[in-house]
């Protein structure tokens, strides 16, 4: 895979629509439909509406409201998953709107003299995206920053901070009581600018230097996390607050509002936006004490950190749920194929599988031993037939996962490969 430094565009959809609106979820998403006569694909717009007719959805919601904390892992979405639960698929798709109207916010026009920034007022985010109707209000914009040097030559095309996804809250009374409280989200978009795809190459493990001192007792390994992800979440400029800031003082604004009725925050990202997301997760946990529950939605990860930061994200609480393509590779970076799970419950040391061990000592001295953290949804593209392709491109799409979990649900040729 050769990677240009040009300023890459959020990926184009590559995947034919459902043959059926979905149910719990409403969004714009810009779909590419195959022109037969022709070859050429030619855009166009669905309308996922929400429809709350029906005594069958009217227990759906109900069970919403008195379900959530299930739905966001206080079971650890335990017999949830496998099949995939109702319930749970549509807050997966919910929160996988809000991602996509972080991608449609963002100005990814070159030519833009507001290339990188948000292409809507804060207050029209959701609406001009295609959310309209979700009770949901954007109260802050979120920026991302590289601490990598772009030459001047690049112009505003090699941009340092850029704008990423926003905070929103939920204030619609009708809205809070069909979610059972109210609802914090945090959406986080993935890499589109040259900066950004730099500091994705940056990725040997560095210290997590927010570590709770109460987690990282008796550890033998230090709690480790990429270099590039770092870099974007806690990078700032004299006219850019960083990633990790902006988040901290939203959210303690929030829950200091609301700390009187039921309160979740919600983290969704796709791809980079994924990987932060577990970031902030974690930050949040440790530097803001409060008794709110906090749990993670992403699509489309790579791998963020070693076993110590999943362990220490165990310990805290946070709840963790990965969406993954088993045909996308971008789940399967950086570094290799790591340790199990159970070998750190056994007090085994990290190893790397099938390599000798020789090359294992120069992968953990080097800083590569990554670990998978949270639980997994693992569906495939190439199970289900309503997909054009199984390119690289393809499988990342934010579009492409959405279309394997809303398919899972209407009983598609789709499931999860049996490993």
């Amino acid at each position: 895979m050769t990677l240009t430094i040009n300023p890459v565009q959020p990926f184009t959809p590559m995947a034919n629509p459902p043959p059926e609106p979905l149910r719990q979820w409403q969004c714009t998403i810009p779909m590419e439909t195959t022109k037969r006569a022709s070859g050429t694909r030619a855009p166009s717009k669905r309308l996922v509406k929400h429809s709350r007719e029906g005594h069958s959805n009217k227990r759906s919601l109900s069970r919403l409201s008195k379900r959530w904390r299930e739905y966001h892992g206080s079971g650890d979405w335990e017999g949830l998953l496998n099949p995939l639960d109702e319930g749970l698929r549509g807050e997966i798709m919910r929160y996988g709107s809000f991602v996509e109207a972080a991608y449609q916010g963002f100005d990814s026009d070159t030519s833009s003299p507001n290339y990188a920034k948000c292409r809507y007022s804060r207050n029209s985010i959701l609406e001009q995206a295609g959310v309209d109707g979700s009770g949901y209000r954007v109260t802050k914009n979120l920026h991302a920053t590289s601490s990598i040097p772009m030459p001047h030559w690049m112009g505003h095309i090699g941009v340092q901070s850029s704008w990423i996804g926003y905070v929103a809250v939920c204030e619609d009374k009708n809205e809070i009581s069909r979610l059972g409280r109210r609802d914090i989200v945090i959406s986080l978009r993935g890499t589109s600018t040259c900066s950004e795809w730099l500091e994705n190459l940056r990725g040997t493990l560095t210290s997590c230097p927010f570590n709770d001192l109460n987690d990282v007792k008796g550890q033998e390994e230090d709690s480790m996390v990429e270099s590039g992800v770092l870099s974007l979440y806690t990078s700032s400029t004299s006219v850019c607050s960083s990633l990790q800031q902006s988040l901290k003082d939203e959210i303690l604004r929030l829950v200091h509002k609301y700390n009187d009725e039921p309160l979740s925050v919600t983290i969704t990202g796709h791809s980079l936006g994924a990987s932060l997301a577990i970031l902030a997760a974690y930050d949040i946990k440790t530097t803001i004490k409060h008794a709110l529950h906090l749990s993670v939605i992403s699509f489309g990860g790579p791998r963020v950190g070693n076993r110590s930061f999943r362990h220490n994200l165990e310990l805290q609480g946070t709840k963790i749920l990965r969406i993954v393509n088993s045909d996308d590779l971008i789940t399967k970076v950086p570094g290799l194929l790591v340790e199990d799970r159970d070998d750190m419950a056994q007090g085994k040391k990290a190893r790397v599988a099938h390599l000798p061990r020789w090359i294992q000592k120069h992968v953990k001295d080097n800083q590569w031993v990554y670990a998978n953290i949270g639980h997994e949804l693992r569906l495939s593209s190439r199970a289900s037939l309503k997909l054009n392709s199984i390119d690289v491109a393809t499988c990342h799409d934010l579009k492409t996962y959405l279309h394997l979990v809303n398919g899972f649900e209407l009983n598609l040729p789709i499931q999860a490969p049996t490993q």
